[in-house]
């Protein structure tokens, strides 16, 4: 949270292990808010039978002009995640053409860069 009691979050999303600039996404910037909305989409061009051997991380971020952006929190979804998150992926490979859409909880670790 920012001096003025709210946050700039914006979230990234990267396909690891790293396919370069095309696997890194990132949302718009929610202006002074501490509950942003998302309501967007994102994909990767990639083939079903190698997303089994990907992980996506996804990081929230505060945004701040002049400094380094805040780490909010985030997850990771993959083989290596555990509980409502791997089983969040194994769905999502299971059901290559359908939107599966859950909340998972944010930690504060392993996080990258907000570049």
């Amino acid at each position: 949270m920012d001096a003025n009691g709210y946050s700039d979050p914006f979230v990234k999303i990267v396909l690891k292990p790293d396919m370069g600039k095309k696997a890194k996404c990132k949302t718009q910037i929610k202006k002074k808010t501490l509950n942003p909305e998302y309501n967007e989409e994102f994909s990767y061009d990639i083939k079903h039978s190698d997303l089994a051997k990907k992980q996506l991380d996804i990081s929230v971020w505060d945004y701040d002009i002049g400094k380094s952006n805040d780490y909010i929190g985030g997850c990771q979804l993959g083989i290596t995640a555990k509980g409502e998150r791997l089983k969040h992926w194994y769905e999502c490979l299971k059901n290559k053409d359908k939107k599966i859409e859950r909340w998972h909880t944010l930690y504060n670790e392993n996080h990258v860069n907000s570049d």
